[in-house]
């Protein structure tokens, strides 16, 4: 057959080769559709195999093409070499595709825009790590089988087999960190310990779990920062996930107001605000005085919403009106801060004091009311009080009178 082989053969063939893979990958996923045509969302989702399926038949057809046009020789074991590794490349590139179809299929059948979602969002998980982790093992064994191809990485291979213990050892400590990190991913997923849109609380931050790898956990936060944890800190740290099992939450609105605060009206403003939003669920709708101390009283209102952002709009409508109605109705029961003045009562024992020494103290009086208010504090008590002053406040005529007829009247 060699014979009748010319140099242009191996070029018809392969073109051949390439036009017959395009036509049958073109079959192939013609039939697929045609036998799940109940399935829309299949024709989305296949077009992610359409170009590594087209891809991988033309190599097929290419190696055969050339096994049958030319001879054994050095260019063709090198071309098929080449070959080989583009299609162990295309094959890998096809398995992933695959994985995507099977994970886009199965979330289709489970919606997460329902009330009651929870299943939904654990399957959803699980897939998520699931597709990764074979992901990574389809990387893994199509670099191991390319690299077995060449004949050094073979023998190279045998020796590092033997040695496999020692070199498991070495990258086990090398790789702990990383190691810790992926078995609490897996962790994550398959216990159910959260889940993809959950709500949760953790370094004081309220936020929804947006994705969660094999090493860390993005959080997106509420004011659209995300937060980005290792898996270990949700294996090994307390945190609050208030979807766990449902999404009913309730929350709280606080007041301290004055001991005149109507609590039967409020209680019935309470009622009107809830019977007049959709944000209430219809499960709690309290208000409670919970303490009465320190002059002022604490009204807790405490209500139930379907979810965590609904019962933050509740609160806040809550507290609004409740603050509006307390303003233009009831504007007593805001707090006040009562001061009373204490007057001390006039005392019966009156000592009678010479009259010299009243008559002293009525002209030291007479010589504060001269001096600054400061001045009085600095001298006070006798007449030698007032003549030291002279030196720091500069006393009028009056006080040197005043000290005169003191003197006389001693003498």
């Amino acid at each position: 057959m060699q014979e009748f082989l010319t140099p242009a053969m191996p070029f018809l063939a392969t073109a051949l080769a390439v036009a017959a893979g395009l036509v049958l990958s073109w079959l192939i996923r013609k039939t697929v559709l045609r036998l799940n045509r109940r399935r829309p969302e299949l024709h989305a989702t296949s077009r992610v195999a359409r170009l590594p399926l087209r891809l991988a038949l033309c190599l097929i057809g290419v190696r055969i093409a050339l096994v049958l046009t030319t001879d054994d020789g050095g260019w063709r074991s090198a071309v098929d070499h080449l070959l080989l590794i583009a299609l162990m490349g295309a094959l890998a590139w096809l398995a992933i595709a695959v994985l995507l179809i099977v994970e886009a299929l199965v979330l289709s059948r489970y919606s997460v825009d329902v009330a009651d979602n929870r299943r939904a969002r654990r399957l959803r998980t699980q897939m998520i790590l699931a597709r990764r982790i074979g992901v990574a093992l389809i990387v893994v064994l199509a670099a191991g089988s390319v690299m077995l191809t060449f004949p050094a990485i073979q023998a190279l291979g045998a020796g590092l087999l033997a040695s496999a213990g020692v070199i498991s050892i070495v990258a086990g400590l090398a790789a702990q960190t990383s190691l810790v990190n992926v078995f609490a991913g897996m962790q994550l997923a398959f216990t159910d310990a959260i889940r993809v849109d959950d709500v949760v609380v953790v370094q004081k931050e309220w936020g929804r779990i947006e994705e969660i790898t094999l090493t860390y956990v993005v959080v997106h936060i509420w004011d659209d920062r995300r937060l980005i944890l290792p898996s270990t800190y949700f294996t090994t740290t307390p945190f609050e996930n208030w979807t766990r099992r449902q999404s009913e939450v309730m929350g709280t609105v606080e007041f301290d107001l004055d001991w005149r605060a109507p609590i039967e009206d409020m209680r019935t403003e309470l009622r009107t605000v809830l019977d007049g939003t959709e944000l209430w669920d219809g499960r709690v709708g309290i208000l409670q005085i919970t303490d009465a101390t320190n002059g002022y009283v604490r009204v807790r209102i405490l209500v139930s919403a379907a979810d965590s952002a609904a019962l933050f709009d509740l609160r806040c409508l809550i507290r609004e009106a409740m603050v509006t109605f307390l303003q233009q109705g009831h504007p007593e029961s805001l707090p006040h801060v009562r001061w009373e003045p204490v007057h001390p009562a006039p005392s019966r024992d009156v000592p009678r004091q010479p009259a010299v020494e009243s008559f002293d103290q009525g002209h030291q009086g007479h010589a504060r009311q001269q001096s600054g208010p400061q001045d009085s504090q600095l001298f006070t008590g006798s007449v030698e009080a007032i003549e030291r002053s002279r030196a720091f406040t500069g006393p009028g005529e009056d006080v040197f009178e005043d000290r005169d007829k003191t003197l006389s009247a001693r003498n």
